[in-house]
């Protein structure tokens, strides 16, 4: 309708210049409204484009660990994709470096095997969709490939302390929460530094790349919550590699999950937690954009795992670490969207 009238405007104008403008105004008014939704298709987790839909995901995102899919039995394509492998076994992407999380024992007599609360969990899934505990393959994953292996396929899961943010729910699908947490400094028992505050100035602080750590700090220097002076140059792919970097004296002091930072602490004894936790953080199950059977029938298993697993894997490898009573002691009650 708006292109006649243009044109019934335009009747005095004459020719190819008339017709010019016709083209001209059509496509503004194509356009307009696509540049107000912010792109024209752009993929919302691409560079140089956010639809409105994935603004309207990040305005909803404000409690991360509630945007789960209720739990569901029922198998569906993933599962079903999963059980038909030559050899069913489900893939989990886990760590084999983290103290009573995922590690190597190589004095607990058991043919040095992966073993923790991460493991135990991956075991739980696996029993529960394949019938058997056994019926997994674990890989050992990064800190900055996490998101990489999962969008990638080269697993099914990952079950390694990946915290539940609104960033990466735009790249990969969570569980709901299995676990609470949240960042603290670790730091020599000997240092000056006395937590996250302005007693960090001057110092090295080392976090993994990929990490909320990484990204809370850089966003707290920048808004002034610690001081400017503060070197946060300092990432490597593993959180463990700090703990080695801290020891060799090339950085003053480690910032990570405090439960993560708990074990480390409990592996060198001349290190410690300084301050309590900064932020609150929840660990999820991370799957594949799009596998909802998998996370629902995930979810269906941690409702039961609450109830019947849950405290005896925290009792056996966090406990003595973290507390019989602390914050993190008790599994987080699920909400879900």
């Amino acid at each position: 309708m708006r292109v006649r009238r243009l044109r019934a405007g335009l009747k005095g104008w004459g020719g190819v210049g008339a017709m010019a403008v016709v083209l001209l105004l059509t496509a503004v008014f194509v356009l307009l409204p696509l540049a107000r939704a912010g792109g024209t298709g752009t993929d919302a987790g691409a560079p140089g484009g956010l639809a409105e839909g994935t603004r309207a995901s990040a305005r909803s995102c404000e409690d991360p660990e509630k945007q789960s899919l209720s739990p569901s039995g029922a198998d569906g394509d993933t599962i079903d994709a999963i059980k038909k492998r030559d050899n069913p076994k489900l893939v989990v992407g886990v760590d084999q470096n983290s103290y009573h999380w995922g590690y190597r024992d190589p004095n607990s007599g058991g043919g040095n095997e992966l073993e923790g609360f991460d493991i135990d969990l991956a075991r739980r899934i696996a029993r529960e969709i394949l019938g058997d505990p056994d019926a997994v393959v674990f890989r050992a994953i990064p800190t900055n490939e996490r998101i990489d292996a999962i969008r990638s396929g080269r697993v099914d899961m990952v079950v390694r302390t990946m915290t539940i943010t609104c960033d990466r729910l735009r790249q990969v699908a969570f569980s709901a929460p299995y676990f609470r947490t949240g960042q603290q400094v670790l730091a020599p028992r000997t240092s000056d530094i006395t937590g996250y505050d302005d007693t960090l100035a001057h110092t090295r602080v080392c976090s993994a790349t990929g990490s909320t750590a990484l990204a809370q700090l850089t966003a707290d220097r920048r808004s002034g919550r610690i001081p400017a002076s503060t070197d946060i140059s300092v990432t490597v792919p593993n959180q463990l590699d700090c703990l080695v970097r801290l020891q060799l004296g090339q950085v003053d002091a480690v910032v990570t999950d405090g439960a993560l930072a708990a074990s480390q602490a409990a592996q060198d004894p001349t290190v410690e937690l300084k301050g309590a936790p900064f932020t609150t953080e929840y660990y999820g199950v991370a799957m594949k954009k799009g596998a909802d059977d998998l996370v629902r029938r995930v979810n269906r298993v941690l409702e039961d795992y609450r109830d019947d697993g849950w405290q005896g894997s925290y009792d056996t490898w966090l406990s003595g670490t973290l507390g019989k009573d602390s914050a993190s002691s008790r599994p987080p009650s699920p909400t879900y969207r």
